[in-house]
């Protein structure tokens, strides 16, 4: 099937969307001047936890054809890159709670017409979960699980492991007659499996070039596809930071990007992120290399810029990749809010940065 063609009635906006958004915005406003009070230091609302920021380069393969030789990807070229990786409540836990693992690229010096020229900056950021679509697939839906998700973020990490336990019985169960697990059952029920052999999604969609598509992170080194499944033992406070850098500490290691383009809107929609885009239908298709050399990814230095100075927001990019859909519109607000309170609170500035030297070792 061809893909489709981008136009902006590929989104439908809800007539009640702004309202929603602002309300939500608040809500996790709240919950963000509470986790402060708590620790008198200011997180980010989501992916609050790292566990490393790596320097590395991404190039773009040669020889795509047409319809995957779109916006930056659309000629050879190679660029630096800074990654993020960290786990996805908007609270510091222990690593003995299962948790999605998220993996924030930002691609250096891109140019192009800027989404938000506010920021500064020539960057693309792209921004990717352990798995391909969210419980809370449309803004109304993640409104009415705001709430649980949040307490859950907050309880206590004993209660988190029965929640997270609970939950990988209920997806065995589905799973053995045959019934595709829900997205909230992926979102609850991880696995502590080692975060560098995982594969990340953007969930939802943005516009590629003239198509739209969803992008796609996998482990391309044996290294790395090596750690493809691997449950971590023994997993204390900070195990996933440790793996990390024992693995960084001595090896390099690649990931494949890859690009899954929309070819029918009914079955692939823009407006829902909890639909999974059938493989069948559309594959993922690799369109560029990154690669991270051996370094130490989590240097004090390094950790206080990657936590309080660097920011990694969807709408930090260009207008040939726009965020799609009604989850990324509503993170255009509720990223700006955090980033603004998190830098503001620990009297930090934001910093975009022009070259991989900015990036402290």
């Amino acid at each position: 099937m061809q893909p489709i063609r981008f136009t902006p009635n590929v989104e439908q906006v809800d007539p009640d969307e702004q309202r929603l958004t602002r309300e939500i915005v608040e809500q996790m406003n709240a919950t963000a001047r509470n986790a402060f009070e708590r620790h008198r230091h200011a997180h980010r609302d989501a992916h609050a936890k790292s566990h490393a920021i790596l320097k590395g380069s991404m190039t773009v393969h040669d020889g795509l054809s047409a319809e995957l030789a779109q916006g930056i990807f659309a000629s050879p070229k190679t660029c630096e890159v800074v990654a993020r990786l960290s786990s996805a409540p908007g609270d510091i836990h222990s690593d003995e709670v299962p948790a999605p693992r998220g993996f924030a690229i930002k691609v250096i010096g891109v140019p192009g017409d800027r989404l938000s020229p506010d920021i500064g900056g020539e960057n693309q950021d792209f921004l990717m979960v352990n798995f391909p679509v969210l419980a809370f697939g449309t803004i109304p839906k993640y409104k009415q699980m705001l709430g649980l998700l949040e307490k859950n973020a907050h309880a206590p990490d004993f209660f988190q492991r029965l929640v997270a336990g609970v939950a990988r019985g209920a997806k065995d169960a589905v799973e053995a007659v045959g019934k595709v697990p829900s997205a909230t059952l992926e979102g609850l029920a991880r696995d502590n499996n080692h975060p560098l052999g995982e594969t990340y999604h953007t969930q939802a969609a943005v516009r590629f070039g003239d198509h739209v598509a969803k992008l796609s992170l996998a482990p391309k080194s044996q290294s790395v596809r090596d750690l493809t499944g691997r449950d971590l033992e023994d997993v204390q406070y900070s195990t996933m930071r440790d793996v990390i850098g024992d693995f960084f500490r001595a090896n390099g290691t690649e990931y494949e990007l890859r690009a899954q383009l929309c070819t029918d809107l009914e079955t692939m929609p823009v407006e829902d992120a909890a639909v999974l885009w059938e493989e069948e239908k559309s594959p993922h298709r690799a369109i560029a290399t990154l690669r991270f050399d051996s370094q130490d990814p989590y240097s004090p230095p390094r950790q206080v810029f990657g936590d309080d100075v660097l920011s990694f927001n969807p709408w930090n990019g260009v207008e040939a990749h726009r965020p799609l859909g009604g989850i990324m519109r509503i993170r255009r607000a509720a990223y700006e809010r955090s980033s603004t309170y998190r830098h503001t609170q620990n009297d930090r500035p934001r910093i975009e940065p022009q070259a991989l030297s900015d990036i402290p070792d």
